[in-house]
């Protein structure tokens, strides 16, 4: 969870991320979370700046080949 999300927007001050988009998140990650688990697997979900996240991921897990990511369009 990047925690640029949940303040203001430049323009107008509006939160990224409202109450019921953030219930709706939560709600998800914990469903996804449960689903791996059943299957045997797990979800690692962390809070911070992805680009400081993902760095302390690689480096925890020490045997990471390849990191696939997406960027959020932005607003000119």
């Amino acid at each position: 969870f990047d925690p640029r999300h949940y303040v203001g927007t430049p323009c107008y001050g509006f939160p990224k991320t409202g109450p019921h988009r953030l219930r709706f998140l939560l709600e998800s990650v914990k469903d996804l979370r449960e689903t791996l688990k059943k299957k045997g697997s797990t979800l690692v979900v962390r809070k911070g700046k992805p680009e400081d996240v993902v760095c302390d991921l690689i480096t925890q897990l020490g045997s990471v080949s390849a990191v696939a990511f997406h960027e959020e369009v932005r607003e000119i």
